[in-house]
């Protein structure tokens, strides 16, 4: 969901402009949109026009509405989201308080206004917006002195932290001032690491260089969670399973896309992408099966 403006007042009463770009905000619209919520958006309206001989004939219009909501309905199937509401603005095709029913779809603005937006609705918000928050993939891929560090979702790959620093070369006899560059290289990237990844979310972590960086960077990031007093730094461990190192040629960002086709890697994510709703689906049915009064599916009357 892209955000085009955001305008609330200190008692969090205001309105934001949204463009849903992919289906999943349509879901999202879905749960925003609430009876007693201003829309505002374009749509097409019959009106009857009346020509210069007094006939009368009718005509789609395209003209922009404000309503205020009474029904949300979504259909899932063509991806459209139907508003039913009363013109609250004046319009020269709609009378004040005339029913119109809005189709909000993809890639078309619309603007959005309660009186009140509660934290149940801010945080809907938020997951709408920052993709970070739908990417349950990461991505590390990294040469000597160079790292990008990557969250993928299913439209874009999104760069949180480019690490760049110079490494020196290694010397005939002493590998010293390259070893501690290296370290320090590492350590910041841990740190982006920790900093932009949302490890709640993110369900694999692709770690992709050429040679054995990769090898080399995972074994220091987890002794220094080993040995760390940060909590953030220290749940690396819990998380190392989620970790993937795979082949890259380069640690640019245009590297991650070979690393992505490997057919190895492509199938341990597509179980990694999917094991979160079958987690979900088994204990479900666990429920069903051992405390039926306390799960339910269907409709409610």
């Amino acid at each position: 969901m892209k955000l085009i403006h955001r305008n609330f007042d200190k008692n969090n009463s205001g309105s934001v402009k949204l463009v849903p770009e992919e289906s999943e905000d349509m879901w999202h619209a879905y749960n925003l949109v609430a009876e007693g919520d201003h829309l505002r958006a374009s749509t097409v309206r019959k009106v009857n026009m009346e020509s210069a001989t007094g006939s009368t004939s009718a005509q789609k219009v395209n003209t922009t509405l404000t309503i205020q909501v009474e029904s949300v309905d979504f259909d899932s199937q063509a991806c459209v989201l139907r508003v039913k509401g009363r013109n609250v603005q004046e319009n020269p095709y709609v009378k004040m308080g005339a029913y119109h029913t809005i189709d909000l779809e993809l890639n078309r603005a619309f603007t959005l206004g309660k009186h009140e937006w509660d934290s149940v609705a801010q945080d809907r918000l938020d997951l709408a917006c920052d993709p970070s928050q739908r990417a349950d993939l990461a991505a590390i891929v990294m040469q000597e002195g160079l790292a990008h560090i990557c969250l993928v979702t299913s439209s874009m790959t999104l760069v949180r932290a480019r690490i760049e620093n110079t490494i020196p070369r290694k010397k005939r006899g002493s590998c010293t001032q390259h070893d501690k560059a290296m370290n320090k290289f590492y350590e910041q990237v841990v740190q982006g690491l920790v900093r932009h990844i949302n490890f709640n979310v993110v369900k694999a972590v692709l770690v992709a260089s050429p040679g054995f960086v990769k090898e080399q960077f995972c074994h220091y990031m987890f002794q220094m969670a080993t040995t760390s007093e940060d909590k953030e730094t220290r749940a690396l461990l819990e998380h190392r399973p989620k970790f993937v190192m795979v082949h890259s040629s380069s640690g640019h960002k245009q590297a991650l896309r070979e690393a992505l086709s490997d057919p190895a890697v492509a199938s341990r994510l597509a179980d990694t992408k999917a094991a979160g709703e079958v987690k979900a689906l088994d204990a479900f049915y666990n429920m069903l099966q051992n405390e039926p009064a306390r799960a339910f599916y269907g409709y409610l009357l």
